[in-house]
């Protein structure tokens, strides 16, 4: 009995797809079952292109005027849909693609062969000059080396040409995306073997170059190459083409995706790289592959709106037996659920939110020695930064706790005096059954450890995976050690240190429990924002520090857009006002240009509640559609509408356009804006196509 044909649809195939008028979308769909279901059925006639420069490459009638291109091999049962046209520029476009194996990655790449023109003599000048050969950005690779890194071996000779980054950046959009990765990473100093390490390619097997079949099973391949197994696969894919982050992934992520690991892996990567798309992923392969019966896997993150986000799109990528082996969850929720669950009465409070929790405070400042000289923000952070974060309860931890970067320095004397500040604010909530969701976050992971300890059941999870791990602080990070015991496969963060907006939280992974030496990777190419997006956003970050979320430090002269765009606009304001003017103004036109089918169009991010609802009912005013995104509202993607939220609440959304409106002392000294700044670059970084920053 032979094998069914392995038929596969190419990533810029299905990007075309929605762009084609709705009646040709439903002819080429009906063709592409056909396809999916027999494609060596006699109704598909297979035709030549003469003057295609790969052979392989074969015309399909879709209808009388379009045209599909199909590699359909001479030898072997592989057969790829890979574009979609009018008749003309169908054959145009195959006339100069050639579908190739690399013969070192083993990956299957789409070349664009390009036609290099010859160098001319001028023969009017008789003086013979020897020329000045440039200098190329990769002259000291070898062909194996810059094949390893994923160039195209067809395209060696161009890429020896190429003498700067905007040299490369210019043929970025024919490249393989993990050659143009590999060629960048070059240029910014990493060696082949750092490449290929972090990448964990192996470059040591023998490449068939024919195999086609094999080729496909390379991650590398399928980062835009997607096998379809049968018609629900198709109908899936074929319903929702714009869904890519479903389907296909970097070369990194997927094989950060899939696999055993020996314990706990960090993922760190700029906005727009991909990182809570990798994070659903490997929770969707764990839950399929390492959750036994009675188990799940927990996907957890900071806040509420993002583990609804999160848990709404793995729903759309898995099944529903996968599903019920996934439990998505907020932490503080997850803290919540528990201590319920083992009648621990008290309440959490965040900080002096609540008017319970504020007279707590006010009660305990009462208590303190005016002598000192230290003023209420000084205990306050005092509080957050060293007592909470750092989970001390006893006036003796007190004493020797490390203070860095408090600035007040406290003697041993001081120290004294100060503590029972600290023991009356708890002593005070206590009496209120509230608890600082710090201490929250300590006592369930003692009483955790406490339980395995003596033997007995914890909580059944297979796997703990943690998006947007940088707000996390010492206390969640030691919790989540504590949910899931040390072993194979159980925890896997995914953050970025310039999106932490919450200045208290920052810790280091290491002294908390979780050791990822050997185990730590980044993601370098954003697939969400522009190139001037992304500059213009980073370059508000100057000066501050940015940190790896495991005490070391973060860089950002690797990172890439694979997208370009109109530079954003930057501009000043004397008052709200005028700035909401503007803002609508942009808006306006905006919406007037469209945007791309199923994706939200436009959102205004302002810095508080006040002046989102405040922009908000401007445009309503106006005749504008609005909406505000808020803890009871998200979004529903319609793009006549103009969403409006916080800069907080906006974390882990996208829009084509964004206004960001902040306040100009956001851009003060780094030392003392450090988060002001990093929450201008979430805000600013949520935009695909264009942004604007109005400072007031």
């Amino acid at each position: 009995m032979s094998l069914k044909p392995k038929v596969a649809l190419s990533q810029d195939f299905l990007l075309q797809l929605p762009k084609l008028p709705s009646n040709v979308q439903a002819k080429v769909m009906k063709w592409a079952f056909l396809f999916q279901t027999d494609p060596k059925s006699p109704s598909i006639n297979y035709e030549k292109i003469h003057a295609a420069v790969e052979s392989n490459l074969k015309s399909v009638r879709i209808d009388q005027d379009w045209r599909g291109i199909v590699f359909k091999p001479d030898v072997g049962d592989v057969y790829v849909l890979l574009h979609v046209d009018r008749h003309d520029p169908a054959y145009r476009w195959a006339e100069r693609r050639k579908l190739a194996i690399n013969p070192v990655t083993g990956a299957m790449q789409m070349v664009v062969v390009q036609e290099i023109a010859a160098p001319t003599v001028d023969t009017a000048i008789p003086e013979i000059k020897k020329p000045t050969k440039p200098v190329s950005l990769f002259e000291g690779y070898s062909d194996r080396d810059l094949m390893s890194v994923g160039v195209p071996e067809q395209m060696i000779s161009s890429i020896r040409t190429i003498g700067s980054d905007t040299e490369l950046d210019d043929i970025q959009t024919i490249l393989p995306v993990e050659a143009y990765e590999g060629l960048f990473l070059l240029a910014a100093g990493d060696s082949v073997t750092q490449v290929l390490s972090a990448r964990e390619t192996r470059v040591d097997l023998k490449i068939n170059t024919e195999d086609f079949a094999a080729a496909l099973e390379k991650p590398e391949s399928l980062s835009r190459f997607v096998v379809v197994q049968d018609d629900q696969a198709m109908q899936a894919i074929m319903n929702a083409p714009l869904a890519q982050w479903r389907i296909f992934l970097h070369p990194t992520q997927h094989k950060l995706a899939i696999g055993d690991r020996s314990g706990p892996v960090r993922v760190l990567g700029g906005a727009g790289t991909g990182k809570t798309v990798l994070a659903m992923h490997r929770a969707r392969w764990l839950a399929e592959h390492k959750t036994q019966p009675g188990q799940k896997v927990l996907m957890t993150t900071f806040t509420k709106n993002l583990a609804l986000d999160i848990e709404d799109n793995l729903k759309s990528m898995c099944s529903k037996d996968t599903m019920g082996k996934i439990e998505v969850r907020n932490l503080d929720a997850w803290v919540h659920a528990y201590m319920r669950s083992h009648k621990l009465e008290h309440r959490i409070v965040y900080g002096r939110s609540s008017d319970a929790a504020a007279q707590a405070w006010q009660a305990a400042l009462a208590t303190k020695d005016g002598g000192l000289g230290l003023t209420d923000d000084f205990y306050e952070q005092e509080l957050e930064q060293v007592v909470l974060a750092q989970g001390l309860t006893t006036l003796d931890e007190y004493r020797t706790a490390r203070r860095t970067g408090r600035g007040v320095v406290l003697s041993r004397a001081k120290r004294d005096i100060v503590w029972p500040v600290f023991e009356e604010y708890r002593g005070q909530l206590a009496s209120r059954k509230l608890k600082e969701v710090d201490d929250a976050y300590r006592e369930v992971a003692a009483f955790l450890t406490k339980e395995l300890e003596a033997g007995k059941k914890m909580p059944s999870y297979s796997a703990v995976v943690v998006d947007e791990t940088q707000d996390l602080g010492p206390q969640a990070l030691k919790l989540l050690r504590a949910i899931m015991p040390l072993e194979k496969n159980d925890l896997f963060f995914v953050g970025d240190g310039h999106q932490r907006i919450y200045s208290r939280n920052r810790a280091a992974m290491s002294k908390c429990g979780i050791d990822i030496r050997g185990r730590s990777r980044k993601l370098y190419l954003n697939y969400r924002t522009t190139d001037e997006i992304r500059k213009q956003a980073v370059a508000l970050l100057e000066g501050c520090e940015i940190d790896d979320l495991d005490g070391g430090h973060d860089e950002t002269k690797r990172y890439k857009s694979l997208s370009h765009g109109p530079k954003p606009q930057v501009l000043t304001f004397k008052g709200i006002e005028q700035a909401t003017e503007k803002a609508l103004e942009l808006s306006r036109s905006w919406i007037e240009q469209g945007g791309d089918q199923g994706s939200p169009s436009v959102c205004v991010i302002a810095h508080t509640k006040d002046v989102r609802d405040s922009a908000a009912k401007v445009f309503s005013k106006s005749g504008m559609k609005t909406a505000v995104i808020d803890e009871a509202h998200n979004l529903n993607n319609d793009q006549a509408t103009v969403y409006f939220s916080t800069m907080h609440r906006a974390k882990g959304l996208e829009f084509d356009q964004v206004i960001v409106i902040g306040p100009s002392e956001y851009l003060g000294d780094p030392s003392e804006t450090d988060s002001k700044r990093k929450l201008l670059y979430v805000a600013m970084t949520r935009a695909k196509k264009e942004a604007a920053l109005i400072l007031i």
